[in-house]
């Protein structure tokens, strides 16, 4: 008879841990990267990829050096060309929580044994002949058989259902701190920036 308890030893347990840790990893690596590229664009200038996502260059006339190909994301608001962050906006940002793993097995086992023995007596009787009846001396030749019939029946059932659970839950998460004191030193060097240039800028007569 199979054992309960090895039954569930053969499930594999470490190796669906594995498998789901190994897949959370690189979803969650996949999205941060997803968020950074859209906090890219709401900064207001954004780097041009290819569809494999590698950065594409072009060459910069002054140095002659290769240099990251750049597009502007801004949008008209108000009639000014701004970057979605000053109005606001900020990346949303998604982790993975209160993962679950959860294994049910069910196994049923019935063993039923059945014994039976049966015996038969047959006798037999014959009139005595020959020298017997010539010395006249009756008598009878006698034979007793006796057969025995044992049966045994052993029936054995055996059924086992399995169940498994994986579960995650997916959240949305404020960006890091770092990342938001970045963000505000970038918008306040471009409002210095763009300050600066429209102060030296000589009205035309």
């Amino acid at each position: 008879m199979r054992d309960i308890g090895q039954e569930l030893l053969n499930v594999p347990m470490g190796d669906m841990i594995r498998e789901m840790a190994l897949a959370i990893a690189d979803a969650q690596l996949e999205l941060d990267k997803s968020s950074m590229l859209v906090a890219e664009m709401m900064s207001g200038e954004a780097l041009l990829r290819d569809a494999d996502g590698n950065v594409l260059t072009e060459k910069d006339p002054s140095t002659g050096k290769q240099v990251p190909q750049k597009v502007s994301t801004t949008v008209n608001f108000a009639g000014e060309q701004t970057s979605m962050m000053a109005l606001g906006f900020n990346p949303t940002f998604y982790q993975f929580v209160d993962t679950i793993i959860e294994v049910k097995i069910a196994v049923k086992m019935t063993e039923s044994t059945t014994s039976s023995i049966s015996s038969k007596t047959q006798t037999t009787r014959n009139a005595a002949t020959g020298l017997r009846t010539l010395f006249k001396r009756p008598g009878t030749v006698q034979a007793v058989v006796s057969t025995v019939d044992a049966s045994y029946t052993r029936k054995y059932d055996y059924s086992a259902e399995g169940s498994s659970l994986l579960r995650t839950k997916l959240v949305p998460v404020p960006p890091p701190a770092i990342l938001e004191e970045r963000i505000r030193d970038v918008m306040a060097q471009k409002r210095a920036a763009a300050e600066s240039s429209s102060s030296t800028v000589t009205p035309t007569k």
